[in-house]
């Protein structure tokens, strides 16, 4: 399966459909851009980020626009807001196995753990 995420907004109790993802590779102080995803009702990508053919050893990062998705559902946020972009940056050391990578949110906290 490669390389997923999907995320539960824990304030609302349901997905977080419509937030904006970007991945990227990052090495030493250096991140690219790799894609960019609005997620789907299910609060996923359409597809796997990564099959596990394109998947690679190396660093990543996601970010999620945790206070953009808030704002947009009609949350009062702070200015600032608590959180804004979530960045999750982790380590692929097995390509062939599957890497999923769930967020927890709410606009004052979020947890993550590998998934299966």
């Amino acid at each position: 399966m490669g390389l997923s995420t999907h995320v539960l907004d824990t304030m609302n109790g349901c997905p977080a459909a419509g937030m904006q993802v970007s991945l990227y590779s990052t090495q030493g102080g250096e991140a690219t851009l790799l894609q960019r995803h609005t997620l789907n009702h299910d609060g996923r990508t359409g597809a796997p980020l990564f099959d596990n053919a394109s998947l690679k050893v190396g660093t990543y990062r996601l970010v999620f626009d945790v206070a953009g998705y808030f704002k947009a559902r009609g949350v009062a946020l702070p200015e600032p807001s608590f959180l804004d972009q979530v960045s999750l940056d982790f380590g692929v050391a097995h390509a062939e196995q599957h890497y999923h990578v769930p967020l927890l949110v709410s606009p004052w906290s979020y947890s993550t753990y590998r998934g299966s």
